[in-house]
């Protein structure tokens, strides 16, 4: 098929072949899954079913990673860690180069995704931690419609597996919130198994290691590295945090990403007959770091443990994926199921080791390494595959999830939502309106318009200079243009000022 690109008001749409510069295996193999006439053709047919309406929409599977950084699957061109079934999902659907985060950091950014609205609009700016999860009032606020409500709205059956962090109080249960059904965790982590099990490395953060050691402490038998690296102990992630069906605490034998995979597995098969929306959220590759002695076997050939064990954890992660999308294969659902993945934020490189690269920063941060994330969309016969360089948020995923769940109902979503729909711009490659896109953590602030993007930094006394990048030609963040270009920071500080306006105080912090 020959090549196209189409050119978009800020970013562009590129054929599946174009997708991956640095590996030409995974360039062909993209050609190879879309490059008959035959193939051509199914496309366009289904295009002309989803603009005339269907009488349900396609199952919808959302996978949340937590902290993957924009740097390590392949199809972002890592290339030490294989990660062949998410690429494949990458080789068969469109993979978004600018997909943006609201936050660089869970809760509040999950708030987001669950919403499609910025969490700054309703009050959830911070990140809750340890305690402060089962703090009253903590949560994602009960007037605010969640991704679950509209779907289930729609006939779907809906399920959450995994992690939740949007309040660990009783109205803020999953199951309150649009969720049929819930498996999971409600706090920020979780040790994936014991660290006295026989299977598995753990690598622990400690303020002080044993003998007045520095650096690094290991046990007799390998099983347990401690680090005081990051200055600072693991949290006690598990206290008061049960891993739970329903309400109800269970006693987990299995890794938990095994856990989730086959809990993921089981509701697929008790929902083939029907409309799902499933949103498995994994707690990989979130610390505890913790690697199964098979995958930290497997990549032997790391020196370094610390990243070994991250290698381990996503090399599980990826494998978990895989097995969960041969279900849907061997099902024959494929075809009738939109698969999204995204990150939840950037990696926190120096905790995880997990790479953020080409970007600068990462979790915690409003430079890109903190808020640019992995994102994709796969449905066979509906979405071409395609690279997109448009800017795009989570917040579009709810919308677009929404907008091909079958709803005939009309009814507007209460509150409005910020997100777009993007099946437009995947399947036709039509260009999204212009729009900015916003950031606020507390005295950190940003804005993207286009290729320009300002971030700041405010200090005790309230003030603080707008840097500004254009990252079409500097995607590091390496050059900062604001003295060159005071007519663009004032356009954009504007925007992001209006925008703010519109905010409400946070409800803790």
């Amino acid at each position: 098929m020959e090549s196209t690109k189409l050119t978009l008001s800020t970013g562009t749409v590129r054929p599946s072949h174009e997708r991956f510069p640095r590996d030409q295996k995974l360039a062909s193999m993209s050609l190879g899954s879309f490059g008959s006439i035959f193939g051509f053709c199914l496309f366009a047919l289904t295009q002309v079913a989803y603009a005339a309406g269907e009488s349900s929409g396609p199952n919808v599977l959302f996978i949340i990673a937590d902290d993957l950084g924009y740097g390590e699957l392949g199809c972002y061109g890592g290339t030490e860690i294989p990660t062949p079934h998410l690429d494949a999902l990458a080789v068969g659907g469109a993979r978004f180069t600018d997909g943006y985060v609201t936050a660089p950091f869970c809760a509040a950014s999950r708030a987001a995704i669950m919403t499609g609205r910025y969490q700054t609009r309703f009050g959830f700016e911070f990140n809750p931690i340890g305690a402060k999860n089962a703090y009253p009032g903590i949560g994602l606020p009960t007037n605010e419609s969640t991704i679950a409500d509209a779907m289930r709205g729609a006939g779907y059956a809906t399920g959450l597996v995994g992690k939740w962090h949007l309040g660990g109080t009783a109205p803020f249960h999953p199951q309150r919130r649009g969720f049929d059904e819930f498996f999971g965790f409600l706090h920020e982590g979780h040790f994936f198994v014991e660290p006295s099990a026989d299977d598995v490395t753990t690598w622990l953060r400690r303020k002080a290691l044993p003998d007045g050691h520095s650096g690094r402490w290991v046990s007799r038998d390998g099983k347990t590295i401690w680090t005081d690296h990051m200055g600072h102990n693991e949290p006690p992630y598990d206290a008061d945090n049960p891993v739970m069906r329903s309400s109800q605490p269970v006693v987990i034998q299995k890794h938990l990403t095994d856990a989730f995979a086959d809990e993921s597995i089981d509701f697929i098969k008790r929902h083939a007959d029907q409309p799902f929306f499933l949103c498995l959220s994994y707690n990989a590759v979130h610390s505890p770091m913790q690697a199964d002695e098979n995958y930290r076997k497997k990549f032997a050939s790391i020196d370094d443990i610390h990243r070994r064990i991250f290698a381990a954890m996503l090399g599980h992660l990826d494998d978990s994926i895989g097995q969960i999308m041969g279900e849907i294969e061997n099902a024959g659902l494929r075809e009738n199921t939109m698969v999204i993945f995204l990150s939840d934020n950037g990696g926190p490189t120096k905790e995880l080791t997990s790479s953020n690269a080409p970007l600068r920063g990462g979790k915690g941060e409003l430079y890109e390494g903190g808020v640019r994330v992995p994102m994709m969309v796969s449905w066979p016969g509906k979405i071409a595959p395609r690279v997109i360089e448009h800017p795009v948020t989570s917040m579009d995923l709810m919308a677009t999830a929404v907008a091909v769940s079958g709803d005939r109902s009309g009814s507007p979503q209460e509150p409005a939502i910020d997100g777009v729909d993007l099946m437009p711009l995947m399947t036709r490659g039509v260009a999204l309106a212009p729009r900015p896109i916003h950031w606020r953590v507390g005295d950190r602030h940003a804005t993207r318009i286009g290729p320009w993007k300002i971030v700041r930094r405010l200090d005790r006394q309230g003030e603080g200079d707008w840097q500004l990048y254009q990252l079409a030609d500097d995607i590091g963040e390496s050059k900062n243009l604001a003295a060159a270009e005071p007519d663009k920071v004032r356009e954009l500080s504007q925007a992001w000022r209006h925008w703010n306006a519109e905010q409400v105080a946070p409800a803790w912090k």
